[in-house]
């Protein structure tokens, strides 16, 4: 009879925390939506035209063939439409938008510390903005404001970088501490979105696994401060119509969604290993996220950072796995959690 009560118990405890009401998080799954052609690795940057398109860059520290930095052009079924050489490119590079106004596509090339104007058929660029700083210059991710002004962070200066909408010199809009890191991965100010109404402007800051909040009045930055901590690798970072901020970790292979008030909401897919294919199961180092419709799309960036002399994190005998690069995509609807209105 005692066993029999063991048994049960035991039972019981499972079910229970298997419940859905148990509390734990409903990770909606990150599946693979797209592959890179072979050879093409570590893809970065993404963004979307006004069809659902979606335009890849990769951070191709091996190298590509041509020497330049290449962009690939997917449709929305994943199938690869075009791969565009960049003109006047390094092969390393980051984030990429199309300007709200102009409609042109702008594309960092942290290699070469500037932001290109790319013709995204031919590849022909021309030089919109250059960083300063030199070496020192660590140009990352790009966004606009409601007047088509141009923002971009810079991980090694703590720096965030304005131009007007055709570019030219870029000013520095704030430079701060909590912008800089010394930590894992190091980089500082990496992914940044304004809220809806453009009364601040948040930062990824990836080496200090924290948020950033600036607040902004008539265009005008106040005093950067802490919004949230403890995400892991904070990198990508976009803002939904309800003001939530969702956060690419990478270095916990998840999507983590922000109410407005920093309270976290969802933490969303994961990393299930490496298929026979050499590719990702889920999310690997996912760097960069784009909403189209429906659904999150993801590049997975698998970087094994050893390749820099870095400390090993957890996730880098994962990535040197990697043979077959990829996006993943992800549900953007919010499942609910017990507890949340």
């Amino acid at each position: 009879m005692r066993l029999l009560t063991r048994v049960v118990t035991v039972l019981l405890l499972t079910l229970a925390l298997a419940a859905p009401d148990a509390g734990a998080w409903v990770r909606l799954p990150a599946v693979t939506f797209a592959a890179l052609p072979p050879g093409a690795t570590n893809p970065e940057g993404i963004t979307a035209d006004r069809h659902g398109n979606l335009y890849v860059t990769t951070f191709a520290v091996g190298g590509t063939p041509s020497g330049l930095g290449q962009l690939f052009v997917l449709d929305r079924h994943g199938h690869l439409t075009r791969r565009v050489d960049v003109a006047g490119s390094s092969t390393l590079l980051l984030d990429l938008a199309f300007h709200p106004l102009s409609g042109a596509l702008l594309v960092i090339d942290f290699g070469g510390k500037q932001v290109l104007s790319v013709d995204p058929v031919t590849g022909a660029s021309a030089v919109f903005t250059t960083i300063p700083g030199g070496a020192a210059a660590g140009p990352n991710v790009l966004t606009f404001d409601a007047d088509g002004n141009v923002y971009v962070s810079d991980s090694f200066q703590g720096v965030i970088w304005r131009t007007g909408p055709a570019g030219g010199a870029p000013v520095a809009w704030v430079a701060d501490p909590l912008l800089t890191t010394a930590g894992v991965p190091p980089f500082g100010a990496n992914g940044l979105a304004f809220n809806r109404a453009g009364t601040a402007l948040f930062v990824a800051n990836t080496g200090n696994d924290t948020v950033v909040r600036i607040p902004v009045s008539g265009g005008v930055p106040g005093t950067p401060e802490v919004f949230v901590n403890s995400i892991n690798g904070a990198d990508g970072l976009i803002i939904d119509e309800d003001d939530n901020i969702w956060v690419a970790a990478n270095q916990a292979d998840e999507i983590v969604v922000l109410d407005p008030t920093g309270r976290v909401i969802a933490k969303l897919g994961d990393f299930g290993g490496i298929d026979r294919h050499g590719a990702p199961i889920g999310l690997l180092f996912p760097a960069s996220l784009v909403r189209v419709g429906h659904f999150i799309y993801v590049t997975n960036l698998a970087l094994d950072l050893r390749l820099f002399g870095l400390p090993q994190p957890v996730d880098a005998q994962w990535a040197a796995q990697v043979t077959t690069h990829t996006i993943a995509r992800i549900p953007a609807h919010l499942p609910r959690v017990p507890g949340l209105p």
